[in-house]
């Protein structure tokens, strides 16, 4: 089990604010480390939901110089993440606000990740359970549920894992009792043994009374960690989880499958138009 200042580190620290358009939401630190290509500079990244930066995602009609005609190109605005520093372990004592890219975002996972516009190391970053430990996560399982409340301060909620199975849009959720409300979207939910994260907070239930919405507090979805690793290996972006990897890598990758989609629609375009055209004989009377 994990000492006072270990939940501290693994569980409180990891948590920031995002701040994106008109909307806000939570955040967790996975990866800060030394960008291979700048000695001296990290490279830090956030996992959030794609719901949190939704405002930042456009998109508008532009030129393509590979496909040579106008098409719907996305526009992603930056966010701003708020880091916390912290002093007798448990005190806020400043909050610093960095710019952010939109790195990747699936809005059927409802999952984002975000890339701090800043050089310096973030020093508590949250570890995501291992692939091969999903399985041993049960109902009963003790949990922390950490993020941003109504846009306060991170703060973290003690609670059990009460459902495992949870289908929504098709997806699979994790429920849990932690109390979560909003503002906690984007936030972690961790094991409260390891500090390890299971999952992103995403939901919570919601009923209609009259004309009144009662919050369900205590009925709380995250995406489960299977999604997650799916989204990151989806997206290319294994250096997430795997040290042998790194975001260079991943956007080569990117820029590669971005390319041969493009060139994929192009074919397509072209038998549509060829198959639309009347042929010679169909002209002749």
């Amino acid at each position: 089990m994990l000492n006072l200042q270990e939940r501290h580190e693994k569980i409180l620290y990891p948590v920031v604010r995002i701040r994106a358009g008109s909307a806000g939401g939570s955040g967790t630190v996975i990866y800060s480390k030394p960008n291979p290509i700048k000695p001296g500079e990290f490279q830090t990244f956030i996992l959030t939901c794609s719901h949190v930066v939704d405002s930042c995602i456009k998109t508008a009609k532009d030129w393509d110089g590979l496909l040579k005609k106008k098409v719907e190109k996305e526009i992603l605005e930056q966010v701003s993440v708020e880091t916390f520093d912290y002093v007798y372990m448990s005190q806020v004592n400043s909050s610093n606000s960095h710019r952010a890219d939109i790195v990747a975002y699936d809005k059927y996972h409802d999952i984002a990740v975000l890339k701090l516009d800043s050089p310096k190391k973030v020093e508590y970053v949250a570890q995501i359970i291992p692939k091969e430990r999903i399985g041993d996560i049960k109902i009963f399982t003790p949990v922390y549920a950490a993020g941003c409340s109504l846009l306060h301060d991170p703060f973290p909620n003690l609670g059990e894992i009460t459902y495992l199975t949870e289908d929504i849009d098709n997806k699979r959720y994790y429920m849990n009792n932690a109390d979560q409300i909003f503002g906690n979207s984007g936030g972690s939910v961790f094991l409260a043994e390891t500090g390890e994260q299971i999952g992103i907070t995403a939901r919570v239930t919601i009923t209609q009374m009259g004309f009144n919405l009662d919050v369900q507090t205590w009925m709380n979805f995250c995406v489960c960690p299977e999604r997650i690793y799916e989204f990151i290996d989806e997206q290319e972006l294994k250096f997430l989880y795997d040290d042998s990897d790194s975001f260079d890598k991943a956007l080569k990758r990117r820029e590669k499958k971005e390319k041969e989609a493009k060139l994929l629609q192009m074919a397509r375009e072209d038998q549509e138009e060829a198959e639309a055209t009347p042929s010679d004989a169909t002209l002749t009377v």
